[in-house]
C-alpha cells in the first residue's frame, strides 16, 4: 500500500521496477563465489576441533600429505607471523596451543578436489588434552568458572555498554514510587542467517606477491584492510572482488578464519584455492545471531505515560568476540529510544564461553530487545486498563524530539503506523479476534539514515556517460541481494530523465570503485543513494554545459526529459542526449562527462557515554499480527501480519514490499521455528531436516503499508528499510498468543509446551 501522492512528482522514483540483476539471477547467468573457477584451482577444507576446550599437544600431518592429490596441509605453526583477528584481536585463524570451541580451526588442506581434501582431513592426527568447559554465560561469570582466555583472568569481556540518565539510588526511587511497574526476564536464542549462498572464498596469491580474493563480504574495503593487517601482505597488492552475493543478513560484516586460511593455502601453493561451506558447515560454523538474557523493568504513571525503563542484558559472545556482542549498541538505542521515556538505564555484560562465537544479523539486536520491551508495553496497558493501541499512541515518538541518548528524531510516522496497522488487522479490542485467535501489536525504532559505527559513514560514487547514452554508476555500495542496485539505478535515471535500462551499476571490484564503509544498518539506499544523486547532478550539469554549445544558450536554459536535452522556453528545440555526448567527444577541444561524489551523512560518532546522534534519520513502524492457537497441542499459526513502516518515500514499491515480506517471514522463523541446538558447545541440528526454516506453508498473509514522511536529509525522501521487517515480529506474535490464550511467552523460540505446559 503506497500513498498516491508519492508517485505523482517523479517519473521513475516511486514506480515498481524489476531488479536490474533479476534476469541474470533467474536464468542462471549470475556468478556467485561457487561459480568462480580459475586455472589450476585447488579446493580447501578445514579441520575443526574435536573438543570445545582443550590444549593442542601435537598435530601430525604426514599421512595426509601422502594422499595422492593433496597439495598442501597447513597448521598455525607454518605461519607464526600471522596475527590474531576479530574486533578484540582474540582469534587466531589457525589455533596453535589451544582450542576454545568446537568450531575452532586446527589445520587446513588444499587438494585437487573436495573429496580428496576431505579424505586428507581424516588422516590428520591431533593429540589433545581436554579441559573443563563452560557453556552458560551466567555460570561463566562465576569466579570458579573455567577461563576461556586464561591470560585475561576473567570471562567477562572488557567492553562498556552502559547508559543511564539517573544515578542508581535515584532510578530505584523512581521505580519504587511509580504506581505501575512490570518486571521480568526474557531469553532469546541463536539462529542461523541461512542465506541461500553459503560462506565461501576464492584466494589467488601469485608469484608476484599479488593477492586476488573473491568473497561474499559486506564490507570489501575494510575486508582488504583486515586481510593485509592479519597476513602482512601489502594492501596495494590486494584486489577484492565481489561476485553476486546470495544473501548475507549481517554475516558478511566481519572477516573470518576461513578467509585468511584460503589466503594462507594459496600462499603455500601459489595456486588459487576455493573454500566453500556446505550447508552443514554453514549451520555449524557460520556465526549465529546473538543470544541474550534480558532482565527488564518498565514503569508508567496513572495517566498512562511511561516514566522509566531499565534493561540489564547478558550476552554470550562465545569463544571469541565478533560483531554479535556489539548488538548491545542497538539494544541500548531501542531501550532508550522506542517510545518517549524520560528515565532510562541500560547495561550489557559480554561474556566468553566455549560456545560458537556470534555475529550480527538483520536487526542487529533489535528483535531481541524489542521482544522484551513490547511485551511489557502490553502488560502495562493491561494493568492500566488501557487499550494497547491507545497506550502505544500516547507514548509514541513524535517528530522534532530527541531521545535520552541524543538521537534527533527529525521525522516520525510512528503514530500513523500504529493506527494504520490497527485498522488493517481489524482490531476491535482484547479477546475479540475470534475463537482460539489473538491479535498482538509491536512497534520498532531503528536507524534509517546510516549509522556512524566507524569514524566515517560515507560512500563514494562516480557517474559517467558513454557515446551511446549508457550512464554508468560506479558505486562503493554492495548489493547483497536487497535490490539496492535497482534503487540506485532509479535515482540516477530519475535525475537524467532516462529509463532505468540505460543505467548500469558497477560495484564488483574494490580496486576501481570508490570507497564505502560497507553494507549494513539499512544504509545503502540512504548513504549510497545520496552519493549517487550528488554525482548524477554534477554529471547532468556537465551534460547541459556541453549541450549549451549545441543550442547556443546557457546551461540554465536547458533540461533533460524522456532521453532528450531540450530548451525550456521551446521544447521543440531538442536533441537526444547521447548525440550531445558524442558531439562533446568528437570535436576539437572535446571533453568527457565524469562526475564523482562522496557522501558522509550528518550523523555523529557516539561519545564514551553513548550519547550522540548516530543516524541522520530514524525509521519507525508497527506490526499487527493475527494468530490462531490450537488449545490442545499448543501449535501456533500466524495467519496475518500487517507491517506498517515509516520509511519516508519508497523508491521502488515492489522491492520495498519484497523486503518487508522477507523480513516478516524471517521474524516468524526466529519466533516459532528456528533454533541452533547446542550440546557441549556443538551444533547438533546442522541440516534442514532438523533446523526448521519456515516454508511457504508457514508464511502468513503479509500486508505491507508504507507511511509517507518528509525528511530533508533523505534522497527523494527514502529511509532505510532492509532490516525493519523482522524487528517487531517476535514481540507481536508473543502478544497475539497472550491475547488468544492468556499465556505470555518469555523465551524464544516459542514452543507448544510454553503455551499448554
Amino acid at each position: 500500500m503506497l500513498a498516491e501522492k508519492l508517485v505523482e512528482k517523479y517519473s521513475i522514483i516511486g514506480k515498481s521496477v524489476p531488479k536490474v540483476d533479476g534476469r541474470q539471477k533467474v536464468t542462471g547467468y549470475a556468478r556467485y563465489v561457487d561459480d568462480i573457477i580459475l586455472p589450476d584451482m585447488l579446493y580447501g577444507k578445514i579441520l575443526r576441533s574435536r573438543y570445545p576446550h582443550a590444549r593442542i599437544k601435537k598435530i601430525d600431518v604426514r599421512k595426509a600429505l601422502e594422499i595422492p592429490g593433496v597439495v598442501a596441509v597447513i597448521t598455525g605453526n607454518d605461519f607464526p607471523s600471522v596475527k590474531k583477528m576479530g574486533i578484540m584481536k582474540d582469534n587466531p585463524p589457525l589455533k596453535v596451543d589451544k582450542v576454545r570451541s568446537a568450531m575452532d580451526e586446527v589445520a587446513a588442506v588444499a587438494a585437487v578436489d573436495e573429496d580428496t581434501a576431505l579424505e586428507a582431513l581424516e588422516a590428520i592426527e591431533v593429540e589433545y588434552e581436554e579441559l573443563p568447559a563452560v557453556f552458560d554465560p551466567e555460570e561463566a561469570m562465576r569466579e570458579d568458572a573455567p577461563l576461556v582466555h586464561e591470560e585475561l583472568g576473567t570471562n567477562v569481556v572488557d567492553l562498556n555498554f552502559r547508559f543511564t540518565t539517573d544515578a542508581r539510588d535515584e532510578l530505584d526511587r523512581i521505580f519504587n514510587e511509580a504506581p505501575y511497574v512490570v518486571e521480568d526476564e526474557y531469553r532469546v536464542h541463536r539462529v542461523s542467517a541461512s542465506p541461500m549462498g553459503t560462506m565461501g572464498v576464492v584466494a589467488h596469491y601469485n608469484a608476484a606477491g599479488e593477492l586476488t580474493i573473491y568473497t561474499n563480504t559486506q564490507a570489501p574495503f575494510l575486508y582488504r584492510r583486515d586481510i593485509a593487517e592479519i597476513t602482512g601482505i601489502d594492501p596495494y597488492k590486494i584486489k577484492v572482488i565481489q561476485p553476486e552475493i546470495g544473501g548475507a543478513f549481517g554475516r558478511g560484516m566481519d572477516i573470518y578464519p576461513v578467509d585468511v586460511i584460503a589466503v594462507l593455502l594459496s600462499i603455500k601453493t601459489r595456486k588459487p584455492v576455493k573454500i566453500l561451506f556446505s550447508r552443514r558447515e554453514e549451520l555449524e560454523y557460520a556465526p549465529p545471531r546473538q543470544p541474550a538474557v534480558i532482565r527488564m523493568r518498565t514503569a508508567a504513571g496513572r495517566d498512562g505515560r511511561l516514566i522509566a525503563r531499565e534493561a540489564n542484558v547478558i550476552l554470550d559472545a562465545g569463544a571469541y568476540v565478533s560483531w554479535g556482542p556489539f548488538d548491545a549498541r542497538v539494544m541500548m538505542a531501542t531501550t532508550t529510544g522506542l517510545y518517549q521515556v524520560p528515565h532510562v538505564s541500560f547495561n550489557a555484560t559480554v561474556v566468553y564461553t566455549n560456545n560458537p562465537y556470534c555475529g550480527t544479523q538483520r536487526g542487529a539486536g533489535n528483535p531481541q530487545i524489542t521482544f522484551a520491551i513490547e511485551q511489557q508495553m502490553d502488560e502495562l496497558a493491561e494493568e492500566l486498563g488501557m487499550d494497547p493501541v491507545e497506550f502505544r499512541i500516547l507514548n509514541a515518538n513524535r517528530p522534532n524530539t530527541t531521545t535520552p541518548q541524543g538521537m534527533v528524531i527529525s521525522s516520525c510516522g510512528m503514530v500513523e503506523a500504529i493506527k494504520a496497522a490497527a485498522e488493517a488487522v481489524g482490531w476491535r479490542g482484547r479477546g475479540l479476534a475470534g475463537p482460539d485467535k489473538g491479535i498482538g501489536f509491536a512497534c520498532y525504532f531503528h536507524v534509517g539514515g546510516g549509522a556512524r559505527v566507524y569514524r566515517s559513514d560515507g560512500c563514494g560514487a562516480i557517474v559517467t556517460i558513454d557515446d551511446f547514452g549508457k550512464v554508468t554508476l560506479i558505486t562503493g555500495s554492495t548489493d547483497i541481494g536487497t535490490g539496492s542496485d535497482t534503487a540506485l539505478a532509479q535515482i540516477v535515471a530519475e535525475e537524467f530523465g532516462i529509463p532505468v535500462s540505460k543505467v548500469s551499476v558497477v560495484n564488483d571490484d574494490a580496486s576501481i570503485r570508490p570507497w564505502d564503509v560497507g553494507t549494513h544498518a539499512s544504509r545503502a539506499t540512504f548513504v549510497a543513494g545520496n552519493a549517487a544523486l550528488i554525482a548524477a547532478r554534477e554529471a547532468k550539469r556537465q551534460l547541459l554545459e556541453m549541450a549549451s554549445d549545441v543550442f547556443n544558450t546557457s546551461p540554465e536554459e536547458l533540461d533533460i526529459k524522456d532521453g532528450f536535452v531540450y530548451v525550456k522556453s521551446d521544447e521543440n528545440r531538442r536533441m537526444e542526449y547521447d548525440k550531445v555526448v558524442r558531439r562533446g567527444h568528437f570535436r576539437e577541444g572535446g571533453n568527457v562527462i565524469i562526475a564523482h561524489a562522496f557522501y558522509d551523512p550528518p550523523n555523529e560518532m557516539q561519545d564514551e557515554n553513548w550519547r550522540g546522534n548516530i543516524s541522520a534519520t530514524y525509521t519507525f513502524g508497527c506490526q499487527a499480527v493475527l494468530v490462531e492457537v490450537d488449545g490442545e497441542t499448543g501449535e501456533v499459526k500466524v495467519l496475518k501480519v500487517v507491517s506498517a513502516h515509516d520509511i519516508g518515500r519508497v523508491i521502488n514499491p515492489v522491492g520495498a514490499e519484497g523486503q518487508v515480506h522477507g523480513g516478516v517471514v524471517m521474524g516468524v522463523g526466529y519466533t516459532l521455528y528456528e533454533e541452533l541446538a547446542l550440546e557441549q558447545g556443538r551444533v547438533v541440528n546442522a541440516t534442514f531436516m532438523d533446523y526448521m526454516l519456515p516454508s511457504v506453508k508457514e508464511a502468513p498473509e503479509i500486508i505491507p503499508i508504507f507511511i509517507e514522511t518528509e525528511d530533508h536529509y533523505v534522497p527523494y525522501g527514502a529511509k532505510g528499510l532492509g532490516e525493519t521487517g523482522c524487528i517487531p515480529t517476535p514481540a507481536a506474535i508473543a502478544n497475539a498468543i497472550y491475547d488468544a490464550t492468556g499465556k505470555r511467552p518469555k523465551r524464544l523460540p516459542i514452543k507448544p509446551w510454553d503455551i499448554i505446559g
